[in-house]
């Protein structure tokens, strides 16, 4: 039987509401290890900003951008796009409404406008920084992923006729923008398919919106006590909250430990 391989999302799974990594889930993450079950994170965030909890964790395997950019033991191994030209018409687009916009890769973040207050309030969330401004800082570049900060009332006034991108919204002030069939999910089955494994033998935990696919396609999909209802309905199984040992918990139940 192929080993299993646990992937595990960054906020409200392993960083509990105050950006904090709990004891007990990093205890259990070092049993796995060594146990000699391959880890990986599977999250929304950019490379560059996890990097800490990669060495906090000794982690170095990952789905990031929302599926979009993934490495094993730090070899990428799968990269996916936005489409450049429905990039530039969406970037024209914003502009015209006074939507700001911010651009990742895997190496950086730049904005379309400085110290607006949708952006600072949405990045503070997850104890990061309004980024440098570079309007035109998809020109020439792969970006993986952008995020659009407005209120939900006042998004698809921007996205309609976008039909290549989807939008996942996971702030008050902004939604993610990934290419279409893009999805941590997708990222998941190019590791897999690169390590040939089975995906019967792949454990994925998470609480956001953006883990629905992810929880749906794994062999058992575990969601954490604090997330959303329509993930907890989806997944095979609810363990406690972030803050109540949920991914000991979790583990405990799928057998892992």
């Amino acid at each position: 039987m192929t080993k299993p391989i646990v992937f595990f999302d960054i906020d409200g799974t392993i960083l509990n509401h105050d950006k904090v990594i709990p004891e007990s889930t990093k205890q259990a993450i070092t049993e796995l290890q060594n146990k000699d079950i391959h880890v990986a994170i599977a999250t929304g965030r950019a490379p560059f900003m996890f990097k800490d909890i990669r060495e906090e964790l000794n982690i170095n395997s990952f789905v990031s951008l929302n599926g979009q950019y993934a490495e094993f033991e730090g070899e990428a191994i799968h990269t996916h796009a936005l489409h450049p030209e429905q990039l530039h018409l969406f970037s024209k687009k914003a502009k015209e409404l006074d939507i700001p916009l911010i651009y990742l890769n895997n190496e950086t973040m730049k904005a379309s406008t400085d110290a607006h207050p949708h952006i600072k309030e949405a990045m503070s969330s997850i104890k990061m920084f309004h980024p440098e401004v570079e309007h035109d800082f998809y020109n020439g570049r792969d970006i993986y992923q952008v995020l659009l900060f407005c209120e939900e009332q006042k998004e698809s006034s921007l996205t309609e006729g976008f039909e290549q991108f989807n939008f996942i919204r996971w702030h008050e002030y902004s939604s993610d923008v990934l290419p279409v069939g893009g999805s941590k999910a997708n990222g998941i089955q190019q590791m897999v398919n690169h390590l040939g494994f089975n995906m019967e033998n792949v454990f994925a935990f998470g609480d956001g919106l953006n883990d629905l696919e992810m929880i749906e396609k794994v062999g058992t999909g575990i969601a954490m006590g604090n997330a959303v209802e329509p993930l907890k309905k989806l997944a095979n199984h609810v363990t406690t909250n972030v803050d109540e040992d949920g991914i000991l918990n979790g583990l405990k139940w799928a057998g892992l430990l």
